[in-house]
C-alpha cells in the first residue's frame, strides 16, 4: 500500500440523525430532532452518482435510524439503479413486514440490525426504550421471511464472552449466520461509559475466535483490528475479514452534513460533498492519503510486525489517552490540520511488538 486510493469496498452513510431510542452507547449522540444541513433527496441522488464513479461499494444506509427518513427507499431505489449494493443498518425498532418488502422492492438487499443482548431488560436498558428487544427480534424475523440478508450487530458493552456467545445461539435459532461484534469507542453518549479494559476485551476477543473458529457462522470484531493479530496467534484465518482497520483505505462514513470521515469514529473530515465531489475526496484527500501509508505510523504501530494485518484503530490513536469530548464525533468540530495524532500508535493495544501476544 502505497498512499495511491483503492476503490472503496464500504461506505458507511448517516443519512438522518433522527431516532426514536436513546441507546447509551450511540456514536452520534442521535434524537429526536434532525441535525441541521442534512443532505436533501437530491442532494443524496447526487453523492450516489459521486461515489459510482468510484465503482460500486456497498453502501450502508445509517442513522440514527435511516427508517425516520420518508424518502429512504427512494434513495435505495436509486443507488440500485446506478449499480451500488445498498443495505441498511438499522436498530430494528421500525422495521415491521410491510417495511421489510418495500426494503426489499427498493433494493436493499441486507439489513444489519442491532442486538446487544440475548436478555430483553439488558438490551432495552441499553437502547433506553422499553419493548425495544422484542421489535428487534421481530424485524430480523421480518426480513428473513421477506427475502432480505440480515447481519446481527452487537456491541459487547462489557467484556464477557458469554455476553456474546449468548447473542450467537439467539441468532442462530433465528437463521442469521453473519455478525458483528463492535467493541466500544468512547464517542458520542459512550464517552460517559468509563473506563474500558483492553486486557480484558482481549481475552474477550481470544475466547470468541476460540469458540467460533470451526463454526459455520461468520463472526468479525469490529473496532478492535487487534483481532487480526490474536487470530493470527492463534493460526485462525479468515479471507473474509480483511486488514483490521479500513478506515479511510477501504472505508469510509459520510455524515449526515455531507462531511466525509475515514469511520463513524474518528472526527477528522476529509472534505464535503457539498463542496467536493466524493470521487475527489476518496482520491486526494491528504487525511486518506495519510491513513493508506503505514509508514507513517508512529509508536508502537510504527514498529509492529503485525502492522500490515492490523494497523492500530486510528480513531483511538487520534483521541489518544486522555482526550475526551463528548462532541468530537458529530461532524460539527474538525480540526484545522491534519495532526501526526492520526497515525500514532492504538493506545488500547496493550501489545509489544516483538513479544507474545
Amino acid at each position: 500500500m502505497n498512499g495511491t486510493a483503492a476503490a472503496p469496498r464500504i461506505i458507511s452513510w448517516n443519512i438522518t440523525l433522527r431516532c426514536p431510542l436513546k441507546c447509551s452507547h450511540c456514536y452520534v449522540d442521535a434524537g429526536e430532532k434532525e441535525a441541521e444541513g442534512v443532505l436533501s433527496y437530491n442532494e443524496a441522488c447526487s453523492v450516489i452518482d459521486q461515489i459510482r464513479r468510484t465503482g460500486t461499494p456497498v453502501v450502508v444506509l445509517s442513522g440514527g435510524e435511516p427508517l425516520m427518513r420518508d424518502d429512504l427507499c427512494s434513495i435505495a431505489r436509486y443507488g440500485t439503479e446506478r449499480g451500488l449494493r445498498m443495505v441498511l443498518g438499522t436498530s430494528g425498532y421500525l422495521l415491521d413486514r410491510a417495511m421489510a418488502a418495500r426494503l426489499r422492492e427498493s433494493g436493499i438487499r441486507a439489513a444489519a440490525i442491532s442486538l446487544d443482548s440475548a436478555d430483553p431488560a439488558t438490551h432495552d436498558a441499553l437502547r433506553g426504550t422499553p419493548g425495544a428487544w422484542e421489535m428487534v427480534v421481530a424485524a430480523i424475523r421480518n426480513c428473513r421471511d421477506e427475502g432480505l440478508g440480515v447481519q446481527i450487530n452487537m456491541t459487547a458493552v462489557r467484556p464477557v464472552a458469554a455476553d456474546v456467545e449468548s447473542v450467537v445461539a439467539l441468532g442462530r435459532d433465528l437463521g442469521v449466520k453473519d455478525y458483528q461484534v463492535f467493541f466500544p469507542v468512547p464517542t458520542g453518549r459512550a464517552a460517559k461509559g468509563g473506563d474500558l479494559s483492553p486486557v480484558a476485551y482481549e481475552n474477550v476477543i481470544r475466547e470468541v475466535l476460540l469458540r467460533y473458529r470451526d463454526s459455520d457462522i461468520n463472526l468479525r470484531p469490529t473496532c478492535a483490528p487487534q483481532f487480526r493479530r490474536i487470530a493470527d496467534s492463534l493460526g485462525i484465518k479468515n479471507p473474509q475479514w480483511g486488514r483490521g482497520c479500513i478506515a479511510g483505505i477501504t472505508y469510509c462514513r459520510i455524515y449526515a452534513n455531507g462531511d466525509v470521515t475515514p469511520c463513524p469514529y474518528l472526527p477528522v473530515s476529509a472534505g464535503n460533498v457539498r463542496t467536493t465531489p466524493f470521487d475527489k475526496i476518496w482520491a486526494d484527500s491528504p487525511v486518506f492519503a495519510a491513513l493508506r501509508k503505514p509508514a507513517l505510523l508512529t509508536g508502537k504501530c510504527g514498529r509492529c510486525e503485525y502492522q500490515p494485518v492490523c494497523g492500530g484503530c486510528r480513531a483511538r490513536a487520534w483521541r489518544g489517552s486522555n482526550r475526551v469530548s463528548p462532541r468530537w464525533c458529530d461532524g460539527l468540530e474538525k480540526p484545522a490540520t491534519v495532526t501526526g495524532e492520526l497515525c500514532a500508535e492504538d493506545p488500547w493495544c496493550p501489545y509489544e511488538p516483538g513479544g507474545a501476544s
